[in-house]
């Protein structure tokens, strides 16, 4: 059984960082994309980043770039993003998302499996 669980999320200020983990159970991790999305109240779900199986692609919303960074680390089942000068209408809940091949796709058909979500605000 595949299980993704997040953590990492809480209450920061505009400029400030924070640094969200995903822990992947019950697969071979290093074969799979993963990705970030992220909803905010009354939203759609929404894309953020996507890493390749391999962490050689990264993809990432144009609202993210320059700001937020993906990262992965195989031999511990993890994938991360980094985020920095985070702003207010970054406030959502974060999810992670498993990938059902080994690239970074944009759309959310292209997961299979999803976390609980992790809530980040950011005050102003």
């Amino acid at each position: 059984q595949v299980r993704l669980v997040e953590s990492g999320g809480g209450l920061v200020q505009a400029g400030g960082s924070l640094r969200l983990s995903c822990a992947d159970s019950g697969r071979s991790f290093s074969r799979f994309g993963m990705g970030w999305f992220r909803q905010a109240p009354g939203k759609e779900r929404e894309f953020v980043a996507a890493i390749s199986a391999y962490g050689s692609t990264s993809n990432y919303a144009d609202s993210v770039k320059g700001r937020f960074a993906i990262s992965r680390d195989n031999a511990k089942n993890t994938v991360y993003l980094q985020m920095n000068s985070l702003k207010p209408e970054d406030t959502a809940i974060y999810y992670c998302a498993g990938g059902r091949e080994g690239g970074a796709p944009s759309a959310p058909s292209r997961y299979d499996y999803w976390g609980q979500g992790t809530q980040v605000t950011v005050s102003s």
